[in-house]
């Protein structure tokens, strides 16, 4: 038990709970066969990506929204997001009749601006980072009488995220672990709450990218704000935090068993397997929890561990990008470096081995000016599908076999 009360209880996530019944998806829980086959633990997932709005971040808002005096009702209420928390404030605020305005980042990606102005709100884009559209969107409440709508660190905020928590510990499942995503923390707070009055015994494990451990670094004390040696580009923008709530940080530092940061590789293998196995798109902040169990399987081997996936707004280039990543990763997708004679057919006789190899060509581009052994040879460079890793390894020995030159490309791609 903490040692001091704490900003929000299980009473508070009970009556977010009621509150927002029947205006929030209660999204499924589902153990996955697959997934539990291939890390050795039994893996449960709450989609909180088929929310209306495809994340969690509903929960909150509309708990929040609902708070609301007459008087702040009528005088509207103002955001700052870049994504999942302005989708969620947007369509709640206009659900309930409440005039919204959202600051954004200047380089936010067009499609996020576009759903949230669809779902009614006035979008301002100004700013050129989070913390810069942050003060603008405080200055806009202040000059005309709005009320700020925070996006993590606000006891109503984090009950509304708690209510994904409280769903997944009365499903009749008992589980040993939680692993969910963390930026701000407002969910992973909530869920800490929730579990610790409903299983004390569970562990409750946070998850950020390795790119953006602001609650790794708060939790144990470290610096986070100047240290900025790890921030950079990363695929889980959603869970891209550079400073974490206060209240959020003192009841996670009260409650959790540990906060995690995982590499830009397993949240990339968590989005692939997601897509590929359950069938279901995850952003990579809603990926962050299946990329632990991936980076640590044997932690979680032989027990029975429930991830949220958080939400699933993720650009489809960078989608598209993940995919293809993914199939480099394990040989289904490879690049080879080969040196053929400038010589008429011999660009046929390649592409022919190929085929006979079992591959399927995708692309193929040859450079005369750019090979380095002699200028009667010709460098191609060939993208081709193949089965796994072992049938690309295969393709390259077979090439080599028949004489050509084949040079090592890292990991395949």
């Amino acid at each position: 038990m903490p040692a001091h009360p704490l900003p929000v209880t299980i009473d508070d996530i009970r009556s977010a709970a009621a509150a927002i019944a029947g205006s929030v998806v209660r999204t499924p829980l589902s153990r996955s066969a697959t997934l539990s086959s291939i890390t050795g633990a039994e893996v449960w997932i709450k989609y909180e990506n088929l929310q209306y709005t495809a994340s969690f971040k509903e929960r909150g808002a509309r708990n929040r929204l609902l708070a609301l005096t007459d008087d702040e009702r009528r005088g509207g209420v103002v955001a700052m997001s870049a994504g999942n928390h302005a989708q969620g404030v947007a369509r709640h605020a206009t659900l309930l009749g409440i005039a919204s305005t959202v600051v954004m980042p200047q380089n936010t990606p067009v499609t996020k601006v576009t759903r949230t102005e669809q779902d009614g709100a006035t979008v301002i884009l100004a700013g050129a980072t989070l913390d810069e559209a942050a003060l603008i969107a405080a200055e806009l409440a202040a000059a005309k009488n709005l009320t700020f709508i925070a996006p993590y660190d606000d006891p109503l905020i984090i009950a509304g995220q708690g209510t994904c928590a409280l769903e997944m510990l009365s499903a009749g499942t008992e589980f040993d672990v939680l692993i969910v995503p963390v930026g701000g923390g407002g969910l992973f707070a909530g869920t800490c709450v929730a579990a610790q009055a409903i299983s004390p015994d569970t562990e409750l494990i946070g998850v950020q990218s390795a790119l953006f451990p602001s609650m790794v670094r708060a939790v144990t004390g470290h610096d986070v704000v100047d240290d900025l040696s790890s921030w950079g580009p990363t695929i889980a923008e959603g869970i891209a935090v550079k400073s974490p709530g206060v209240l959020t940080s003192s009841i996670i530092k009260a409650l959790a068993t540990d906060v995690v940061a995982v590499s830009e590789r397993f949240i990339e293998e968590a989005i692939v397997h997601l897509l590929e196995i359950e069938k279901v798109v995850a952003e990579g902040a809603g990926a962050a929890a299946l990329a632990a169990l991936l980076a640590e399987p044997d932690r979680f081997a032989g027990r029975t561990v429930g991830l949220v996936l958080s939400g699933g707004n993720i650009d489809l280039r960078l989608l598209s990008a993940v995919i293809m990543r993914g199939l480099a990763q394990t040989g289904r997708l490879c690049r080879l470096l080969i040196d053929v004679p400038d010589a008429p057919g011999a660009l046929g006789a390649l592409t022919a081995e190929i085929g006979r190899a079992g591959a399927n060509i995708v692309d193929l581009s040859h450079h005369r000016e750019f090979g380095i052994r002699s200028a009667r040879v010709t460098e191609v460079e060939v993208l081709a599908e193949t089965r796994d890793r072992v049938a690309a390894d295969e393709l390259r020995r077979r090439l080599k076999e028949l004489g050509y030159a084949v040079m090592n490309t890292r990991d395949g791609l």
